[in-house]
């Protein structure tokens, strides 16, 4: 290793320690509830905080938050063991659910500290969430898929979105991959079928939010986001990696991940749908944190994509250390990364995940540092699963939707509002058309 990588190693780590120690301050709070942020942030990003710390942990050896990491982990599983805490019930949706699942799954995936014998295991919990979501498979309308929302009460429960059905994706082809269970891959193929017969996947691999089902989902939503083009590349390359690297699936990941050069502006990542407007809610402010931590992943386990994003993630972590200069300690980040906008010295559990998980996922650009893909149970990983867990759940009926006057669900992600998004998208600057000359998408019959 040379001098100049050994340097550009230490202050990769020095900058991943600081601004865990400004996120840690905002998530790990004397007398609060393991596992949840404060107000504004809504449940979910807690389980997606989860997944950027145990990265933290992984990729930097830094053990200070592991405990604090798997009391979260196991305090909100709820009663069933299946990421439903009735606490949540009022706002919690499919992807929700689903973010706390993959958070279990990476914790089985990197051999983070395993719970008591006597606790639900990382494995268990992601193969109920897994189960509890296939159960809500909505043949009815739209010809299948998830719901956005689990419940009838909660805003979005008519809309079936990418976010919602890329959990379920996401979760399959990994488990497909750690347990060697084809059924997994199976379901994959279901959903993935699915995205690209409705026209949430289209031809060039752009991947769309999402449409209503009065309309029989023909309505879409054309808003891309960062974490839709992620959680898709990241489950094709764990089926690329799973069916041995079969041309289809290698195919599909080489499609997603060219359409996603709208997510950077001169090789540095920008949430494009709303960042440049400045209309990200705080939701939409986490999605770098996921699209880069997936970016790191599918490098591990479909290596012909390394050349394209390791320059990525490390111009990204470049740009975003950049901007981490705010506060006392001069490490409080921003999020305008591509335009250099220097912190305002607040901290924002979005700016400093996004930040993080560009610059810990750099680390795998360091000569000289190698680090395994996500382990498997024939790979190292100890994890212990239950693959009925979930299914003796009672699962909610889904009753036809009666329009609901109020909802917990952030107003920015109601569909007059996505509207209005769209019509300010529609308005400025316009990115690169996609070339017609990339691989489309295909479509596989249902298993």
């Amino acid at each position: 290793m040379s001098i100049c990588d050994i340097l550009w190693l230490g202050l990769l780590v020095q900058s991943a320690a600081a601004i865990s120690i400004d996120l840690s301050s905002k998530g790990n709070r004397t007398g609060g509830i393991p596992g949840i942020l404060p107000p504004p942030y809504y449940w979910w990003v807690g389980g997606g905080l989860m997944m950027t710390m145990v990265d933290y942990w992984h990729y930097t050896g830094d053990t200070t938050y592991n405990n604090v990491i798997a009391q979260a982990l196991s305090f909100q599983v709820g009663p069933n063991n299946d990421y439903m805490p009735p606490n949540q019930t009022k706002n919690e949706g499919n992807d929700d659910q689903g973010f706390w699942g993959m958070a279990a799954m990476l914790a089985a995936e990197t051999n983070f500290q395993n719970p008591p014998e006597d606790e639900p295991q990382w494995l268990a919990l992601a193969q109920a969430v897994f189960n509890t979501m296939t159960a809500r498979w909505d043949k009815a309308h739209c010809g299948g898929g998830l719901r956005w929302q689990i419940f009838p009460f909660n805003k979005g429960y008519n809309y079936k979105n990418s976010i919602a059905n890329g959990c379920l994706f996401n979760l399959g082809a990994r488990l497909a991959r750690y347990t060697g269970n084809n059924t997994y891959a199976e379901w994959a193929e279901k959903v993935w079928d699915w995205e690209v017969r409705i026209g949430y996947i289209d031809e060039y691999y752009n991947i769309y939010d999402g449409a209503p089902i009065e309309e029989n989902c023909t309505v879409i939503d054309k808003l891309q986001w960062s974490y839709n083009a992620g959680i898709f590349l990241h489950g094709a390359a764990h089926l690329y990696n799973y069916t041995n690297g079969t041309e289809k699936w290698k195919s599909r990941v080489q499609g997603i991940l060219d359409a996603t050069h709208i997510f950077y502006v001169n090789d540095v990542l920008e949430e494009q749908a709303c960042e440049q407007i400045e209309r990200c809610n705080v939701d939409q402010l986490t999605f770098k944190a996921y699209f880069s931590s997936w970016l790191a992943s599918t490098s591990l386990i479909a290596p012909f994509t390394s050349q394209k994003i390791l320059p990525l993630l490390g111009s990204s972590a470049k740009a975003a250390a950049k901007v981490c200069d705010g506060g006392k300690s001069q490490t409080i980040c921003s999020n305008k990364w591509s335009t250099d906008v220097p912190s305002n010295g607040t901290i924002n559990v979005g700016f400093e995940m996004s930040a993080l998980s560009t610059i810990q996922t750099s680390l795998l650009q360091v000569q000289g540092v190698t680090f395994e893909g996500p382990l498997t149970n024939e790979t190292g990983g100890t994890s212990q699963g239950d693959p009925s867990a979930g299914i003796e759940q009672p699962v909610p009926t889904v009753i036809p939707y009666t329009p609901a006057n109020s909802g917990d669900k952030d107003p920015d992600q109601t569909q007059q509002e996505l509207r209005e998004l769209r019509q300010r998208l529609d308005d400025a600057p316009q990115p690169v058309v996609i070339s017609s000359s990339m691989p489309k998408a295909s479509i596989m019959k249902d298993p």
